[in-house]
């Protein structure tokens, strides 16, 4: 058997296996913590293929080995890697209180209602997303990923941040700081986990099931999406109806981690189906009125949406982070210039709702120009009308225009002509 064992933040207080290893391995802090038998190999963690080795080597042998990691090994820990390795079979895992449940009762916190999201060794844009659009989020922070990257991404937003370091040693350390505060300082290597709270939404309602709490699962509202359009306040019917919704939304392919942005929002609608997809979401709407009605459909439908009063394409400027999708609506003058800006930026997909005819043939070549490949539909659909009689009609909506612009991937060549 291979013994996994969790320390340092409320671990197994003894391990009879370890007087019996022949081979121990973990990180630095974790040997030195412990009394590795004599005669038993130490092996310290570092890159990990090298330690598998080992421990095969081992394994192959009949001799036992003790693993010992922080926390909750089977939690983002080194359990994945030797269950991949060697299967379940062989483990005997004895978790200890992983970083995140400890980081949280710190906190005062429950922590069934959070989302859980790891920078160790990843690009932390997906963090910082996940933290923009839920109100409770740990992270798990890593060189490059720790709170003062996390901070600086995070300028602005209504957020604190609980830095939590060294958790369940003698130099443990838990700051609540402001993004601005966490990016000016610091942090060392100890940051074991970074909490970024929505301290006015921080505490939900009593759960039933564990996971962030999506409009979906709330009391008295609908599952599912591509709403209605009576979901949602808007002014004189100027709203992105629900067929061309639902396949704007199928192209977007909105999702945690991701950032959208939704230009022209109007009504809002798009920004918060996004939303309750799990993206993160920046408005932009030019019009005063339609900023507030934004906002107003964000917080009726329990999601987080940065709204940015201004006009595109120059109020896209100062968005900061590139967006994974952009849906862009309405169609003035501008919608090539904005279409293109937004295609620019875009890391994944633009998708662009027209009324009109004539801005179809320049969005499509803002699209191509700049380098994506290119479709779209006319979106033509007929709802039943009741008449009187007790019969019914199809009731025509206007057509709407819907292109979509995707980047190929690096190795593809060429784009729709």
């Amino acid at each position: 058997m291979i013994t996994v064992v969790g320390t340092g933040t409320g671990g197994p207080a003894g391990v009879p296996e370890l007087g019996r290893a022949a081979l121990v391995v973990g990180g630095r802090r974790h040997l030195d913590a412990v009394e590795v038998p004599e005669g038993a190999e130490r092996v310290v963690l570092g890159p990990l293929a090298p330690a598998l080795d080992k421990v095969a080597a081992y394994v192959a042998e009949g001799r036992p080995v003790v693993v010992l990691a922080s926390g909750d090994p089977g939690f983002f820990g080194i359990v994945r890697a030797l269950a991949e390795r060697f299967g379940s079979g062989l483990l005997d895992v004895r978790p200890g209180v992983s970083s995140v449940a400890a980081a949280f009762a710190r906190a005062g916190l429950p922590w069934d209602d959070a989302v859980v999201v790891s920078a160790h060794g990843r690009d932390p844009r997906t963090a910082v997303n996940v933290c923009r659009a839920y109100p409770k989020v740990a992270v798990l922070t890593g060189p490059g990923a720790g709170p003062a990257e996390l901070g600086a991404a995070l300028r602005g937003e209504r957020r604190v941040l609980v830095v939590a370091s060294a958790l369940g040693s003698g130099g443990e350390s838990v700051e609540r700081v402001t993004p601005e505060e966490a990016a000016g300082r610091d942090w060392g290597p100890a940051v074991s986990v970074v909490l970024c709270l929505d301290e006015t939404r921080a505490l939900g309602p009593v759960r039933t099931v564990a996971g962030p709490q999506g409009l979906h699962s709330l009391p008295g509202r609908p599952a599912g999406w591509a709403l209605p359009e009576a979901e949602f306040t808007h002014r004189d019917s100027m709203i992105t109806k629900f067929e061309v919704r639902a396949l704007a939304l199928a192209r977007l392919g909105p999702r945690p981690g991701d950032l959208v942005w939704d230009v022209g929002a109007g009504s809002g609608s798009v920004a918060v189906e996004c939303a309750r997809l799990g993206a993160a979401v920046v408005a932009v709407e030019r019009d005063a009125d339609g900023v507030e009605r934004v906002r107003a459909n964000a917080d009726a439908h329990g999601v987080g949406v940065r709204v940015v009063h201004g006009e595109a394409p120059g109020a896209l400027d100062a968005l900061g982070d590139d967006p994974d999708a952009v849906f862009v609506g309405g169609g003035g003058r501008e919608l090539p210039a904005v279409v293109a800006a937004c295609a620019r930026r875009a890391r994944r997909t633009v998708v662009v709702a027209m009324a009109a005819l004539d801005r179809v043939p320049a969005a499509r070549a803002a699209l191509t120009g700049a380098g994506l490949a290119c479709d779209g539909v006319l979106v033509q659909s007929s709802r039943l009308a009741p008449l009187p009689g007790d019969v019914t009609r199809l009731a025509a909506t206007n057509p709407v225009f819907l292109l979509w612009g995707v980047r190929p991937p690096a190795h593809s060549e060429g784009v729709c002509e």
